[in-house]
């Protein structure tokens, strides 16, 4: 990754709430731009959705030039049609993205909660928690999930690139990662 400043558009996809979240990263000083919320609900057709997801999401380029998009992928759940409404609202944001140069990246739910908190089955609120802390910011009672999923998913892409990944082998908790590797964690 470059010293530069780097942005980078977080986006939790959802044909009724479309979560969004821009980082600025400079060294190791990340600073939130901009999250919230594309809320759908009142818009009866399928295509009418699609259509503000992209124009949302082209809005956001336009307005922020982030240099990378981070998406989290739809999970596998037991309802079909729920999927593939997620895919969907993925495959119109990557487009976007796409229609302005702008390369993708997509994790899988369980990849953003390792890589925020050091461990895949993390809960909604133990992510929340992680992100107030390392982006310094109210999260919990303050955003909305998705939008909260958002940054997320674009603090997952930024310790991609960055190589600051963190994993921790199968048994390990959080405190005993914390304890191994205290130079990871921001003050």
């Amino acid at each position: 990754m470059s010293k530069s400043p780097i942005r980078i558009l977080g986006i939790d996809p959802g044909t009724n709430f479309l979560g969004y979240g821009i980082l600025e990263v400079n060294g190791k000083s990340i600073q939130v731009i901009e999250s919230g919320v594309l809320t759908l609900t009142h818009l009866t057709t399928p295509e009418e959705k699609l259509r503000r997801i992209f124009e949302r999401t082209t809005t956001l380029i336009t307005l922020h030039q982030p240099q990378e998009l981070a998406i989290e992928a739809p999970f596998f759940g037991k309802n079909i049609q729920s999927m593939l409404k997620l895919g969907r609202a993925q495959g119109v944001s990557i487009a976007a993205a796409l229609a302005q140069n702008i390369p993708y990246t997509e994790y899988a739910p369980r990849r953003v909660k390792q890589a925020v908190t050091g461990k895949g089955g993390a809960s909604k609120e133990q992510v929340a928690a992680m992100l107030e802390h390392i982006l310094n910011i109210p999260v919990r009672g303050e955003l909305s999930e998705d939008a909260s999923d958002a940054l997320g998913v674009a603090v997952c892409h930024y310790y991609q690139i960055s190589g600051k990944v963190v994993t921790t082998q199968k048994g390990n908790n959080w405190a005993s990662y914390v304890k191994q590797n205290p130079k990871r964690i921001l003050p």
